[in-house]
């Protein structure tokens, strides 16, 4: 079994390839994962569903997915929270199932993580909605690390953008 996360990444000589070893008698099992709608395909001017071929796309099996609800989200965070050993208050397990319907999934498990070495650092045996919102404060999630760098990028070092094309930067005119 062979599994491709991010198959829009690839581009028209790695789709050529696959549509090769795929006809194959050895040809193994192979899953592919797109998080894409209509997309460019890598290396080409054309769109296409998930960024894949349509001649590929026409000898695939596509599963539907959907989003995942707030109790699954609740029960994800809660499986993360026994593997990783870390005690949590049912209050915080709310705050970071919040947390996660509104940022990531991703970034909600980030916290928990983060959340244990806070409370262990204030001496409490469980994590609790104190140490959830002082992780919060501490690490950003994506849109808020994104609304920080317009906020503040002309403080940055290398800020500038480079031109487009037609127009002369400054120093091409001397």
């Amino acid at each position: 079994v062979l599994f491709i996360d991010e198959i829009h990444m690839l581009d028209m000589e790695c789709f050529s390839f696959l549509n090769r070893a795929l006809e194959d008698t050895m040809a193994p099992v192979v899953i592919m994962a797109s998080n894409r709608g209509m997309s460019r395909i890598r290396g080409t001017n054309y769109q296409s569903p998930h960024g894949v071929p349509i001649d590929f796309l026409d000898r695939l099996l596509i599963i539907s997915t959907q989003a995942y609800s707030e109790d699954d989200i609740r029960q994800i965070l809660k499986i993360r929270c026994d593997e990783e050993e870390v005690d949590m208050t049912e209050d915080a397990l709310a705050v970071l199932t919040k947390v996660a319907t509104e940022t990531s999934l991703r970034y909600a498990i980030h916290l928990i993580s983060t959340g244990h070495l806070v409370a262990q650092k204030r001496q409490a045996a469980k994590v609790d909605v104190v140490d959830i919102k002082r992780v919060y404060s501490l690490f950003l999630d994506e849109a808020r690390s994104v609304q920080y760098l317009k906020d503040y990028q002309d403080e940055f070092m290398y800020n500038e953008i480079a031109p487009s094309r037609g127009e002369q930067m400054a120093v091409d005119s001397i």
